[in-house]
């Protein structure tokens, strides 16, 4: 095939992605409809009847939804993993178009950004099938980021500006989407578990509602936190391979540079959510909203710093 056949295939490939995708939501959302609310932590009487506990239900296993609603769930996670595919193809049918890694732009770093955010969940959904109530939550910003990255980010395949031309692009920019994609879960997760324990602590509702079928703000929580802590040593490593990488094509290994300085602020509030966790008085719901602002941070990195301000990283805009 040509590079114009290959770039051609990337964008059908990203419309297709983007349809799977939103299939993928209205099963999600067919699934929390009309499930039952998930196994909560609970003690379970014997079956002796001697009134001692059975063990703790595990509070991320498998709801007890009918078979249908079950469906619901299995098909909304093989629509995401098909839509995972060929989101995947983009790339490298981009890739193979350009001769070059695809991620050389803003259009390229988000659509792999967000790539690296479904396989995070899709990691977790088939771990832990309970936690595929999450798939709403996490596909609806997918699909809503990948029509916004096609709209407003969209760029034609080309070679690599010169500044972006060396070997550090495989290193440095590939650690920041892999960072940036396990955040973007790990913040929807402490978003899900501001709104979840603040659920519990009013006691629910009968039926629970859509709330209710969530899994439990100790395995929401527990989501956010193992995501970041295997996010953070990623994000770090791209700091400093960003920073080698400076010192090699500018002669400095920091400059202040918009762009630097706001992966260092990310940087920095994540170190402090890893550490608010384990920190008496900052467990739960304060350490929750930290991580919060860590992804608005990221977004805002993303974004604005690309977009609107001026920097050594200017290139990676959408012109």
């Amino acid at each position: 095939m040509s590079a114009d056949q290959l770039s051609a295939l990337s964008d059908t490939l990203f419309s297709t992605s983007v349809g799977l995708y939103s299939l993928a939501v209205v099963a999600f959302c067919a699934q929390l409809a009309f499930g039952r609310r998930p196994v909560q932590e609970r003690e379970l009487v014997g079956a002796a009847g001697t009134g001692a506990p059975a063990g703790p239900s595990r509070p991320d296993a498998l709801p007890a939804d009918p078979p249908a609603v079950r469906r619901w769930g299995r098909v909304a996670v093989l629509l995401t993993a098909a839509g995972a595919l060929t989101h995947a193809g983009v790339l490298v049918a981009r890739g193979l178009a350009t001769d070059r890694l695809p991620w050389g732009n803003m259009y390229e770093f988000a659509t792999a950004v967000v790539l690296v955010a479904v396989v995070a969940y899709l990691v977790f959904a088939v771990r832990s099938p309970g936690l595929r109530h999450l798939g709403l939550f996490v596909l609806g910003p997918v699909v809503l980021s990948m029509v916004a990255i096609g709209l407003f980010l969209y760029v034609q395949s080309g070679p690599l500006v010169a500044a972006l031309r060396s070997s550090w692009l495989a290193v440095h920019v590939s650690t920041a989407i892999l960072g940036f994609g396990i955040f973007f879960v790990s913040g929807i997760a402490s978003v899900l578990y501001l709104v979840r324990s603040r659920y519990e602590e009013r006691g629910g509702g009968a039926d629970g509602g859509v709330l209710g079928r969530l899994p439990s703000a100790a395995t929401l929580d527990r989501v956010a936190h193992r995501t970041a802590v295997f996010g953070f040593p990623i994000w770090t490593f791209a700091v400093i391979a960003g920073a080698i990488w400076a010192e090699s094509a500018w002669g400095r290994f920091w400059g202040w540079d918009p762009k630097e300085t706001w992966a260092f602020i990310a940087w920095v509030v994540y170190a402090a959510y890893l550490h608010a966790r384990t920190t008496a008085g900052w467990r739960g719901r304060p350490a929750a909203w930290v991580n919060v602002v860590g992804l608005g941070v990221m977004v805002f990195n993303l974004l604005y710093v690309n977009m609107v301000s001026t920097g050594l990283h200017s290139y990676g805009g959408v012109n």
